[in-house]
Order: structure tokens, then sequence, then C-alpha cells
């Protein structure tokens, strides 16, 4: 394979919450690896919600600028450096790391790259989609089987994969959504009762249909749906936060009320935070859940859903991110190479 001199990554270059303003679209020189490094041909990039936070330098990992952009990724081994050993050129692998997946190649340490059987959008998925609802809802969340839970932006690339694996547990699941349709993929998930909330109020929806509250809350939207979801907690209810893309692009809001402890103390219920990048330091629990992913992949037990609208080239991310954060999508958002 001959390789180009040059190649195309989006960078960084000012904190915005506005992330077209925030990156800027390079073209730099092309280097082969050396000693323990790997060059990477990116096949497909995942895009996240936390991809704004990234780019307006608050997320939960320092971004310093400059900063390549882009967290998820899978490739194809382009070249190799002398010291590199277990991996060969031709192999596919899945790389986590901020910046390594807006670009057209990206070169790491070969320990750093997980080697996978393809490199498909559908692999690529489970990396922080797959990898976030399997371990939170089981390890953090402590799901067991029969209990009810509660997955909010349940269509999205996250929840999905959450909705998912709690009906395989066993359990009873709800999950919002912004669309008849997207009710509808949710049902073909095998979720229990989808509800659309331009159409429907959850909070008299949990009244009525679930009047003993929720056993796990496997939350991600945050702002007036969070506040919901602590009011419907059961007893030792655990709501598990992945996130608040309602205030990513805003300001925090500003909370005027009672103190949280009011609403736990009584029924012995939780809010526990999640965030994935701790994990990585547990390559055995890691490791553990991508192995049962992949199996229940290989087993047709799990179905990722990709959104079909498509994004080409290292420039169409902006553009990717957008359609993430307007809302619009159904499932896991690419990017194209």
């Amino acid at each position: 394979m001959t390789l180009p001199s040059q190649y195309q990554k989006l960078t960084a270059t000012q904190y915005s919450k506005n992330f077209r303003q925030a990156v800027q679209l390079q073209t730099v020189s092309l280097d082969m690896p050396t000693g323990e490094d790997i060059l990477i041909k990116n096949k497909y990039a995942g895009v996240n919600a936390a991809d704004v936070m990234m780019g307006a330098g608050q997320y939960l990992l320092p971004t310093p600028l400059p900063c390549d952009m882009g967290a998820e990724a899978v490739g194809e081994i382009v070249a190799i450096g002398d010291a590199v050993t277990g991996l060969a050129v031709g192999d596919t692998v899945l790389t986590n790391a901020i910046g390594c997946g807006y670009r057209e190649y990206y070169t790491t340490n070969y320990r750093r790259a997980v080697q996978i059987p393809a490199a498909t959008p559908e692999i690529m998925s489970l990396s922080i989609g797959g990898l976030t609802a399997s371990i939170a809802l089981h390890v953090t969340g402590e799901m067991k089987a029969g209990e009810t839970v509660l997955v909010t932006a349940a269509a999205g690339g996250t929840g999905q994969f959450a909705v998912q694996l709690a009906k395989l547990a066993g359990c009873t699941v709800i999950g919002t959504c912004s669309s008849d349709e997207k009710a509808d993929l949710l049902r073909s998930w095998g979720c229990d009762r989808p509800v659309n909330y331009k159409t429907e109020n959850l909070r008299d929806v949990l009244k009525k249909e679930f009047p003993k509250g929720v056993d796990v809350v496997f939350e991600s939207v945050g702002g007036e749906l969070f506040d919901i979801c602590v009011d419907h907690l059961a007893r030792f209810g655990r709501l598990i936060t992945l996130g608040f893309i309602t205030e990513y692009k805003e300001q925090p809001d500003v909370v005027t009320g009672v103190r949280i402890y009011y609403k736990l103390l009584g029924k012995m219920a939780s809010i526990r935070g999640f965030n994935l990048n701790l994990f990585w330091s547990k390559p055995q629990i890691l490791s553990e859940h991508m192995m049962k992913l992949i199996g229940l992949l290989n087993e047709g037990k799990l179905h990722p859903s990709i959104d079909p609208t498509e994004f080409h080239g290292v420039a169409s991310a902006i553009d990717a991110v957008e359609y993430l954060q307007s809302g619009k999508n159904s499932g896991k958002v690419i990017v194209r190479y």
C-alpha cells in the first residue's frame, strides 16, 4: 500500500461550546511509526455527546490546546515500528483516546489498540456506548433481574445498549425518546414502555403506570428530566448519571429548590456517577465486558443501530457533532473515511 505524505485531522484551537468555532481542519505530514508505535488508517469514527465538552475545555479529562478531536475509531494497521509484537500490517483494531477519531491516520503505541475481527461500525459502537451501558448497569447500578429500569435518550448510541442489556438481564424497561419513529425502534429492541416525551408527560406516565417507582435509572440528559427521575426512584433505587447533554451548550442551570437528600434519604435511594475513563485503569473489567458484548453480537442477541445519515471525511465530523446535538439521530452516529 502506498501511503500519502500528508493527511487531514480535526483539531480544537480555541475553547468554545460551539464545536464549529472550536475546531480547525488541518493538513499535516504523515510520519512512519517507530519502536512500539503502529500507524492506523481509520475507517470509521464514532460521534459522542462529550465531543462538545472536549472542544470547550470542560471535559472530565484535560484537553489542553491545541487538542485533536474524536475519541473512538476502528481501522486497519498500515505500518508498524520494529518493536511491535502481536500485531501486524493488515490487522484491524479499535482505539479509544482523545484525538484518535477525527483524522484519517492515527499513530499510537500498539498496547493501546484492541484487535478486533473486523473494522465495522457495529463493533466500533461497542467501544464507548456498549461498554458504558454494560459497566454502568451491571457494576455501578447493580442491576438485577426483575427490576424496573428507566433509560433516558434510549434511542441514542449509548441508550440503545442500555435498553437491550436490561432486557437481556430480565428487567422491565422504560425508554424515553423524541418521536414515534424512535418509539417503534425501542419496541424492536424489546423496550416494554417507550415514552415519546413530546407527546406524553413522563412524570404522569411514571406516576400512573409505575407507582412504586423505578429501581435503576440510566440517565444522560440532565435538567428537568433528571429531576423527574429522582422523584420517581423506588425504595433502594439507583440513579446512574452519565452526562447532562441539555447543559452542554449553555452555562450550568442554577437550581433553587430543596437539597437532594430530602428526596433520597427516606427511600434509601442513591445517585451514582459513572465515568468510563476511570475504568481504563481496570483492564480486567473492560476486557470482561467487551468480550461479553462481542459474544452477544456474534450470537445475534445484541443489535447495534447505526444512524442512517452518512457523514464522509474528516471535515464532515463537524456536521456530525451538530447533528447528534440536535437530537435527530437514532442509534450511533458515524463518520466514514
